[in-house]
């Protein structure tokens, strides 16, 4: 809290900090409006030891008589012992929407400052406007500050979601002052800023989307967040290589980084937490993007297989972990001679250079030539496949297409390769093994170690193999 009072002195000149420390000491304070330009000025202690910062404004009058206005406002707090500092559970707040949930670990944490990024037009607005709809019937006060559309387009946007509530406030502004000040006199429980890099302060020269700019008033907001309890939410730019766009620090500065993936030709989007002080940073959000807003995907594992081809070469059903939720994927793989002196390689879904080592233990350790193949590697549904137990599903589906035979509909492969051609243990393995046995799929290929601590459950059959070559010579 800042408080402001003015006192006229006759003097001569600059005042001094043993004038300002005078002032303090013998006249009363008056709370007067907030100030957005003043110059530092000197640090004191009061007698509850407390420090706190004094910065001075200086005019004058016709008489010469210095009006000179202080800002009073602390700078830091007093420590305290670990052991006395009370244990109180963070209260968080249901969005409404059960994948958002689940990202951020179980809703939103009182006084959270968070980041949502990804591309132009993947659903980053639409998204927060549906929670902020559903926070307001749960009787939350919301503001949502809009910097690139007037209020008027954002009512249209809230019209065709069917959004009506009585209880969102709605604010058409860029200059984070103003933006302060309504936040403050406001006091909500929830905020939007869509985007930070709209945001701007009128004491800098700098544009806005600039470095410091952007660095200035995240700051500012980070200290409104812990200051009043007012949960934000950030949307940011991202750049051509999918990063947030400005600094660095921006990701480290907030409590909570989510980015928005997926093709905008695609239905699917997936929601992703980089950094999350309040849970897990594995967790997945699935939606799809409708005429009504973001839906969610209660059951993406099925979504993802209904439209897999049955019965062609090429193709694996592989079971991965997102965080805590086993998701299994359609893994296509197309291998055709190459009328080029280097082979191609196109990847999608996959590390490229994950799938050029695996294509090199396949030639080495189990006699398969690619040398002479083009090779196209595709996740269908968007996904991304980063854990190395994707490994033997790629290979197999590599095999699969070089041999142009078909493996069961029935079967999931899944497995880590080493260079040696072996196939290493993965975890959590009885969690996908009973996703796998929820959609109907009879037969898993997994690594023998892992079969050393599992019971296979009725009607299923569990194949452990020790090799690339044993794992071939199963399914071919």
């Amino acid at each position: 809290m800042s408080y402001f009072f003015h006192h006229p002195c006759r003097c001569r000149g600059r005042p001094t900090n043993s004038d300002t420390l005078s002032i303090l000491q013998h006249f009363r304070l008056y709370i007067l409006r907030p100030l957005h330009q003043i110059s530092p000025g000197i640090h004191f202690t009061t007698s509850s030891e407390q420090l706190l910062s004094v910065r001075t404004l200086f005019a004058t009058d016709k008489d010469d008589n210095i009006m000179f206005l202080c800002e009073l406002s602390p700078t830091g707090a007093s420590a305290m012992l670990l052991r006395e500092i009370p244990e109180d559970v963070a209260v968080r707040s249901s969005t409404g929407i059960s994948e958002l949930d689940r990202v951020l670990g179980g809703g939103i944490v009182e006084g959270a400052l968070m980041l949502i990024g990804g591309d132009p037009g993947i659903g980053k607005s639409t998204l927060l406007l549906q929670v902020c709809a559903n926070l307001c019937k749960t009787g939350k006060r919301v503001l949502y500050v809009s910097g690139e559309e007037s209020a008027k387009q954002l009512k249209l946007r809230a019209n065709r979601l069917g959004i009506t509530s009585e209880t969102l406030y709605v604010l058409a502004e860029n200059a984070l002052d103003n933006v302060e000040e309504k936040l403050r006199g406001l006091s909500p429980d929830v905020a939007v800023i869509d985007s930070i890099q709209t945001m701007y302060r009128p004491d800098m020269a700098s544009a806005p989307g600039s470095v410091s700019q952007i660095r200035e008033c995240t700051s500012q907001i980070m200290r409104l967040c812990k200051e009043s309890g007012t949960a934000i939410f950030l949307v940011g730019h991202v750049t051509k290589d999918g990063a947030i766009a400005g600094p660095r620090m921006l990701e480290h500065m907030v409590d909570v980084v989510l980015y928005f993936e997926g093709d905008r030709q695609q239905e699917y989007r997936l929601l992703r937490a980089v950094k999350n002080r309040f849970g897990s940073v594995n967790e997945l959000g699935v939606f799809q993007m409708t005429e009504a807003g973001m839906q969610i995907v209660p059951n993406p594992s099925e979504q993802l297989l209904s439209h897999r081809a049955k019965g062609a070469s090429g193709s694996v059903v592989f079971c991965g972990l997102e965080g805590s939720r086993p998701l299994l994927c359609d893994v296509q793989a197309l291998a055709s001679t190459s009328y080029f002196g280097t082979p191609r390689r196109t990847v999608g879904g996959a590390d490229t250079g994950r799938v050029a080592l695996l294509l090199a233990v396949l030639e080495k350790r189990a006699n398969q030539k690619t040398y002479n193949q083009d090779v196209y590697i595709n996740v269908a549904g968007g996904l991304e496949l980063s854990e190395p137990a994707a490994d033997l599903a790629l290979c197999m589906a590599v095999v699969s297409s070089l041999k142009d035979a078909a493996i069961g509909a029935e079967v999931a492969v899944m497995g880590e390769v080493g260079l040696a051609g072996e196939v290493r243990a993965i975890p959590q393995c009885d969690r996908r093994i009973s996703e796998c046995q929820r959609l109907g799929f009879t037969t898993i290929l997994l690594p023998k170690e892992n079969m050393r601590r599992l019971k296979a459950p009725e009607g299923m059959k569990l194949v452990g193999v020790d090799t690339v070559m044993q794992a071939i010579s199963v399914l071919f």
